[in-house]
């Protein structure tokens, strides 16, 4: 029986400076498995209560366009956020890995999202950060953790 390889680690980030800890522990563990490093942050949807606000004052194919050209709006501007959070935390590193680091923006449920995007790009390992209160993880990593069909790793952050 041979151990289990890391190839592709998909690490999760709400992009928050309480998030930066759990980079550089994505990147460590990247750097040690000579593995492939999937940066993702996910954009959830308008909730039912603005849908049904907007669908009061604008036509659907008006909607759908707004929804379609918003979208990817967020996406480029979250796209240019991972660049800036990655180029930033780079920068501050006293030695640079010599890893391969992939952004990926992705849209739905956070942890629906998680779980679909490990299993698209086929991730070893899912590594993540969850604020810790009253002793419970976040709603989004106990649901990840519940439905992944791969190791998840979890670093606690302050927040």
């Amino acid at each position: 029986m041979s151990l289990p390889e890391i190839k592709t680690i998909l690490y999760t980030t709400s992009l928050s400076k309480h998030t930066r800890p759990v980079f550089r522990q994505a990147v460590k563990m990247a750097e040690l498995y000579n593995a492939k490093l999937v940066m993702l942050h996910v954009v959830e949807p308008i909730g039912e209560t603005g849908q049904a606000l907007i669908q009061n004052y604008l036509a659907p194919e008006l909607i759908k366009n707004m929804h379609d050209e918003g979208l990817a709006k967020v996406k480029d501007n979250m796209k240019d956020r991972v660049k800036k959070f990655y180029d930033d935390e780079m920068q501050d590193l006293e030695v640079h890995p010599d890893i391969t680091i992939e952004q990926i923006v992705g849209e739905g449920n956070r942890s629906d999202e998680i779980v679909e995007v490990a299993n698209e790009i086929d991730a070893d390992m899912i590594l993540m950060g969850s604020h810790n209160s009253l002793g419970r993880s976040s709603r989004t990593t106990r649901q990840v953790i519940k439905y992944a069909k791969r190791p998840v790793m979890v670093i606690p952050v302050k927040g």
